[in-house]
């Protein structure tokens, strides 16, 4: 089992200091949220809190979450980075492979790149992108990507993008594992036919072991179908609570590879009081408790 941090936008004075504790306290990797904007008017639904609204995203800090990978593998030597997940869909797919290829080779091949469609037609809106086809935006984004990373002269014509032949330079040695993001049935699909890996939102764990067992479904009917994977494909899932050992060994028998700790959930919408030190300590503890014990 891997472990990767998170934090719950908290002061962005802490991150570079949280990432090198949770390196030091044997993490795998830290994971980065994405918001672009609060808009002071529009739908207010979100499909992954108890109560269905965003509200807790209002006053909170996200640094983008690209630009903080990049600052957080800079001040590190072996943690993992994983924008969790990008807002794919709005971005120009050219301008990410071309990102992310940079982060790749700056940071010796330790970028995964989470990616999902944002449920708000505003996040289109205010990045001049139409909100309809963004299914199909994201998974040409995703191809575009991925061609676009591997090396070499990459073309692409689709039914959103139509890219001539080009090559972007430097590229990374190994390829960017891209996990895509999601709860539905659409999303799961595409994760297990386009990605190399799943990774989870939150929500009770009656509703995680569904979702574990119809990605297992998905899998197996895709795997049947098509020619043998020839990279691990990766499941990572939000701790509700950080888990115990026992409960560790319970997700990995789920087919749970990676574990997304955080401290304090990100959907809590009051003042994050806590100091560095605090955080650091909780950090410390958890590899201390649980990290080490599950290597």
């Amino acid at each position: 089992m891997r472990f990767h941090f998170a934090e719950a936008g908290g002061d962005p004075a802490h991150w570079v200091d949280l990432a090198r504790a949770a390196e030091q306290a044997g993490f795998t990797g830290v994971c980065l949220a994405d918001s672009l904007a609060y808009p002071r008017d529009g739908d207010p639904r979100y499909p992954y809190t108890a109560d269905g609204r965003r509200e807790f995203l209002r006053g909170k800090p996200f640094a983008e979450p690209m630009i903080a990978a990049t600052a957080i593998a800079t001040a590190t030597t072996t943690l993992r980075v994983t924008p969790f997940v990008l807002k794919l869909p709005v971005r120009p797919p050219v301008l990410v492979a071309k990102q992310a290829a940079t982060l790749a080779v700056l940071s010796g091949n330790r970028l995964s790149l989470g990616v999902g469609i944002s449920p708000w037609p505003q996040d289109f809106a205010m990045m001049g992108v139409p909100f309809e086809r963004r299914g199909a935006r994201l998974d040409e984004g995703i191809d575009i990507v991925r061609g676009l990373c591997g090396g070499g002269e990459f073309a692409y014509h689709g039914q959103v993008y139509d890219l001539p032949a080009v090559e972007i330079n430097p590229v990374p040695t190994t390829s960017i594992p891209i996990l895509v993001g999601g709860h539905s049935e659409a999303a799961l699909r595409r994760a297990v036919r386009r990605g190399d890996g799943w990774m989870h939102a939150g929500g009770t764990p009656e509703e995680l072991a569904t979702l574990l067992r119809r990605l297992a479904e998905l899998r197996s009917e895709y795997e049947a179908s098509e020619s043998a994977r020839t990279s691990e494909f990766q499941v990572h899932v939000v701790a509700r609570d950080p888990f115990d050992t026992a409960g560790i060994a319970d997700l990995a028998a789920s087919g749970v590879t990676d574990v997304i700790v955080g401290f304090r959930s990100v959907h809590d919408g009051a003042p994050d009081t806590r100091g560095l030190a605090e955080k650091v300590d909780a950090i410390t503890r958890y590899g201390e408790t649980v990290v080490a014990a599950c290597r």
